[in-house]
């Protein structure tokens, strides 16, 4: 089963309030997602920081319904 991108986008909104997102579906099977974020709340934060918040706000859908993600994120 495989996960929408508006599904991905609504929960990474939903744990980081202040982020912009911006989501691919790189392969066309919604398995295979490339998401950008960018979020003031991420100042100060190292880049292994940032990720796990991304993560945590995917709540455990990583190596499940959501197969791949590459991420890239940062600051405005």
């Amino acid at each position: 089963m495989a996960m929408d991108a508006g599904e991905i986008e609504r929960l990474i909104k939903v744990g980081i309030p202040d982020a912009e997102v911006t989501i691919r579906d790189l392969a066309g099977d919604g398995d295979h997602y490339a998401a950008t974020v960018i979020a003031p709340s991420f100042k100060g934060k190292s880049r292994v920081q940032q990720h796990q918040l991304v993560y945590q706000a995917l709540k455990g859908q990583m190596g499940g319904v959501l197969h791949a993600l590459a991420l890239q994120t940062g600051t405005p």
